[in-house]
């Protein structure tokens, strides 16, 4: 990316984590003000955060997931959050779980609106779906980093897939550049 171009910007940060061995839901949903436990509609509980603003949904197998961080010290933030609250509750649960991501959502606006048809037959038919009947974007498929980038008319671009930043922004450089190359830019 030149020093111009403003970078992508992160919307959602996927990861897990591990509270304890096991977790009795009926308990932590009775303990946690606001959780929402239905396993018949859903195994998990569902735990929602006002600061940082995410949502964790955690797991008989102790297991959990957190969604909506923009940044990885909200996810960090929200976990130690839960983790302290599971605590204070009397119930059994590691102090300070690791985490790991397994997706980040980032958002960048190459700055120019795209034809998304001749961008399908420039960067090549093998990593590319665009079927505008069914959906207004190209999905293109890099394969390093292993990410999915969605392209849409108006020069937008969503990359979903990445495991961290800097796989995001290595995917926004080579698909800019594929796009410069091509003569569409």
């Amino acid at each position: 990316m030149s020093e111009t171009e403003t970078k992508p910007r992160v919307e959602n940060i996927v990861a897990s984590t591990q509270f304890a061995k096991e977790l009795d839901l009926y308990a932590v949903a009775e303990k946690l003000v606001g959780a929402e436990y239905e396993p018949t509609s859903f195994p998990g509980l569902i735990y929602r955060i006002k600061d940082p603003k995410t949502a964790i949904l955690l797991f008989k197998s102790g297991k959990a997931n957190c969604t909506g961080g923009k940044s990885l010290e909200e996810v960090r933030r929200a976990i130690q959050k839960v983790a302290g609250l599971l605590i204070e509750s009397g119930i059994s649960a590691n102090p300070d779980p690791e985490f790991a991501v397994q997706n980040m959502v980032a958002i960048y606006d190459i700055g120019h609106a795209l034809n998304l048809t001749n961008l399908t037959i420039a960067l090549g038919l093998e990593n590319i779906e665009y079927e505008p009947e069914q959906f207004p974007g190209l999905v293109y498929r890099v394969r390093d980093p292993k990410v999915v980038c969605l392209l849409f008319g108006s020069g937008k671009m969503v990359i979903t897939g990445a495991k961290n930043e800097g796989d995001i922004e290595r995917a926004v450089d080579g698909v800019v550049h594929a796009i410069r190359q091509s003569g569409i830019l």
